[in-house]
C-alpha cells in the first residue's frame, strides 16, 4: 500500500484523478473507473470529485477515513515512467552493440549484461548509471530538452557534491544524445553482476555526498588525473636512473564510489 492516511485532511493536491482509494476501516476500496453504483456515480468520477456527504458503501466512513492504495496518475509514478521510457531506449542500444559487435571482442566480461542502474532525475537531467559487460559508466539524459546536436566526442565538465567530472558527448540511434563519464574499463575485475550493480549503486550515493570530494578535485585536474589513472604510473629521472612513481592524485573512482572500488580500479 502507498500514499498517505487522511487524504482530504487539507491534501487534495497529492492525488490524481486517477488516484484508488481504500476506506481504512473495512478496506473497501473506491475505483474512480468503476464509480458506485450504490450512490450512482458514474465511472469515471475522480474521489476528488465525490460529493461531500459521500461516504464508504460498505461500513459509512467518512471520506477523511480513506487512504491511497493506488494512484496510477501521481507525479512520481508519471516521474518513474518518463525515466523507464529513456532507460529502456539506453539498454535497448547497447544490448545491440553487445550482440552485433561486442560480444566476441576478448576484454568483455560474459558474466555481465547491459543494465541501468538508479537513474534519477537531477538538475533538469535524468542521470544514473549504465553498466555493460565492457564498461561502467556515469550517464546524463536530457529531461525534456534536444541533445540530438551533441558534437560526439565533446567534453564538459559537469559539478556535483563530491567534486567535478568530465562528460563526454554521444548520440545513439534510439536514445540520442547523451553525456557519459567512464566509471569502470574493462569490466573484468567484477566476478559477477551483483557485484557490478552494487558498485554502481554506491556511485550513486556518493556523487551526491561533498564528503567525497578528492583534495585535488580542480576541474584542470580532471584530465590530468584520468590520464594518470589510465597510465597507472609514470618513469622520470633521478640522477640518471628511471624510476617509477604512483600518480598522487586519488582515483576518481574510488572517490566516487566511497572505497568500494580500488585506486587501481579493482570492483
Amino acid at each position: 500500500m502507498t500514499g498517505f492516511e487522511g487524504s482530504f485532511l487539507g491534501a487534495t493536491d497529492k492525488i490524481s484523478p486517477l488516484a484508488i482509494m481504500e476506506c481504512k476501516i473495512c478496506w473497501t476500496p473506491y475505483d474512480p473507473t468503476e464509480g458506485d453504483d450504490y450512490r450512482q456515480i458514474e465511472p469515471g468520477t475522480p474521489f476528488t470529485a465525490l460529493p461531500e456527504d459521500w461516504s464508504c458503501p460498505n461500513c459509512g466512513a467518512a471520506q477523511e477515513q480513506f487512504m491511497v492504495l493506488e494512484d496510477p496518475g501521481s507525479e512520481a509514478v508519471q516521474e518513474a515512467a518518463q525515466i523507464a521510457a529513456l532507460t529502456e531506449k539506453l539498454v535497448a542500444d547497447f544490448t545491440e552493440v553487445w550482440h552485433s559487435t561486442m560480444r566476441d571482442v576478448p576484454l568483455v566480461n560474459k558474466a555481465l549484461r547491459v543494465e541501468a542502474v538508479g537513474f534519477r532525475k537531477h538538475d533538469g537531467r535524468v542521470m544514473g548509471v549504465l553498466v555493460s559487460p565492457w564498461f561502467m559508466n556515469l550517464v546524463l539524459l536530457p529531461d525534456g530538452d534536444d541533445w540530438s546536436d551533441l558534437v560526439t566526442g565533446a567534453k564538459e565538465v559537469i559539478a556535483f557534491p563530491s567534486g567535478d567530472y568530465e562528460f563526454i558527448h554521444n548520440t545513439r540511434e534510439m536514445t540520442g544524445g547523451y553525456k557519459a563519464c567512464s566509471l569502470f574499463s574493462p569490466m573484468g575485475d567484477f566476478t559477477s553482476h551483483k557485484d557490478a550493480i552494487d558498485v554502481a549503486r554506491a556511485v550513486m550515493d556518493a556523487i551526491f555526498s561533498p564528503e567525497h570530494r578528492a583534495e585535488t578535485d580542480r576541474a584542470a585536474d580532471i584530465r590530468a588525473a584520468r590520464e594518470a589513472e589510465l597510465t597507472a604510473l609514470t618513469e622520470v629521472e633521478v640522477e640518471d636512473e628511471a624510476v617509477p612513481i604512483l600518480d598522487p592524485a586519488p582515483s576518481r573512482r574510488a572517490v566516487i564510489s566511497g572505497g568500494v572500488a580500488a585506486p587501481d580500479g579493482a570492483a
